[in-house]
C-alpha cells in the first residue's frame, strides 16, 4: 500500500492519535466539537442510506492517501468512495496506514479550533488529487459551503438541500434535517441555554 513517505516520524504522536502526514510528517489532528463530530457521522449516514447499497460506501475519519502531486496522506471528516473506484466486492485494507483510493467526495465539518487557511489547504489538496466534489460545513451558521472545485463554490443555509452531483448521484438532504438544533453560541452571540 503506497502512502505519504515520512521523513522524521514525530515519536510525540501515536499510532492510535488521529493524524494527518503532510511534506513527511505526522500532523496531529486537534480533535473536533461534539457537535461537529455529530454532523460528519449524520451526514455520513444520511450519504450512506442514500448511495451505498447501489453506488459506494460513505466513511467518517478515515486515512486517504492522495497520491501525486499532492502527496500527502488526508483524514477528511467525512467521504465517500464509489464502487467504480474501489470495487463493491474488493476488501478494504484491514492494516496499514492509508487507503490507496482518492474518494470522490471530502467533506470537512468545522469546529472552533479550525484554522480556516488550514481548511483551505485541505480543499486544494482534496482537488489537486482528484476528488470531484468538497464540502465544508459551518455548524455555528448552519451553511455549507459545496466546492465544485476550488474556484467554484455554492452556500447552502438550512433552507436549501444538500446534493451530491456526479460525486454521489442519487443523495439529496434538506439541510433542516441535517440543522435540527438551533445555531450554536458564538454564531450570533447568544447562548443556546436559556435561564
Amino acid at each position: 500500500m503506497s502512502t505519504a513517505t515520512l521523513t522524521q516520524p514525530d515519536p510525540t504522536i501515536g499510532d492510535d492519535e488521529l493524524y494527518e502526514v503532510i511534506d513527511g510528517h505526522r500532523v496531529r489532528i486537534p480533535p473536533m466539537a461534539a457537535l461537529s463530530v455529530w454532523l460528519a457521522f449524520e451526514l455520513a449516514r444520511h450519504l450512506s442510506n442514500a448511495t451505498s447499497a447501489s453506488i459506494g460506501r460513505a466513511v467518517t475519519e478515515m486515512l486517504f492517501h492522495l497520491p501525486a502531486p499532492v502527496n500527502r496522506d488526508r483524514r477528511p471528516d467525512l467521504a465517500f468512495v464509489s464502487y467504480q473506484k474501489w470495487a463493491k466486492h474488493r476488501a478494504i485494507p484491514y492494516s496499514g496506514g492509508a487507503w490507496d483510493v482518492v474518494p470522490d467526495l471530502a467533506g470537512e465539518v468545522v469546529s472552533p479550533n479550525d484554522n480556516a487557511d488550514e481548511i483551505q489547504d485541505k480543499v486544494a489538496d482534496y482537488f489537486r488529487a482528484g476528488v470531484g466534489r468538497v464540502w465544508v460545513v459551518y455548524p455555528a451558521h448552519q451553511q455549507v459551503h459545496v466546492y465544485h472545485s476550488q474556484t467554484q463554490i455554492t452556500v447552502l443555509t438550512k433552507a436549501d438541500a444538500l446534493d451530491g452531483g456526479a460525486a454521489a448521484p442519487g443523495f439529496r438532504l434538506p439541510l433542516a434535517d441535517l440543522f435540527t438544533d438551533p445555531a450554536p453560541a458564538g454564531a450570533n452571540g447568544e447562548s443556546r441555554l436559556k435561564n
